[in-house]
């Protein structure tokens, strides 16, 4: 008859340390979606202001430009756009070198993590923002008091 020597114990802890792995994958992947929500919410602001800027107007049809830049972005990170929130600082001019700075939020969903849930009920907002001046030398843009941009 053999005994229990050389038997090697902790066999049942190996489920438990796959749930810990998986739990921390996740966690992983719920900040990578974070960071890179944020990336999207700052491409999306720089695309919007640059096009409001490089706009040939008028300012209505700027700031429309300007939110279509900001949605195909998004949607270019494989984003949904309709989870964007398009804003500005100061009133919009629309005159030559006049300073446009637009703000984007963007909620990133997140996932529900075993032991620890989900963050931000389900979504957290990130937020960009990114500043241009209007073209000064294009033609049909209205000049400002003082437009100087130097």
């Amino acid at each position: 008859m053999r005994g229990e020597s050389g038997m090697v114990g902790g066999f049942e802890a190996l489920p438990f340390g796959f749930l810990v792995f998986v739990v921390g994958t996740l966690l992983l992947v719920n900040a990578w979606t974070v960071v890179d929500g944020k990336l999207a919410a700052s491409a999306a602001a720089r695309e919007a202001a640059r096009a409001y800027a490089e706009s040939a107007g008028p300012a209505g049809l700027a700031l429309a430009e300007a939110r279509q830049a900001a949605e195909d972005t998004l949607a270019g990170y494989g984003r949904e756009p309709a989870r964007m929130v398009l804003e500005w600082e100061r009133p919009l001019r629309f005159e030559r070198c006049a300073p446009a700075t637009f703000v984007v939020r963007y909620r990133v969903p997140t996932i529900s993590v075993p032991w620890v849930g989900a963050f931000g009920g389900g979504f957290i907002e990130t937020s960009a923002r990114h500043g241009e001046l209007v073209d000064p030398y294009r033609s049909g843009v209205p000049a400002g008091p003082g437009a100087t941009c130097g």
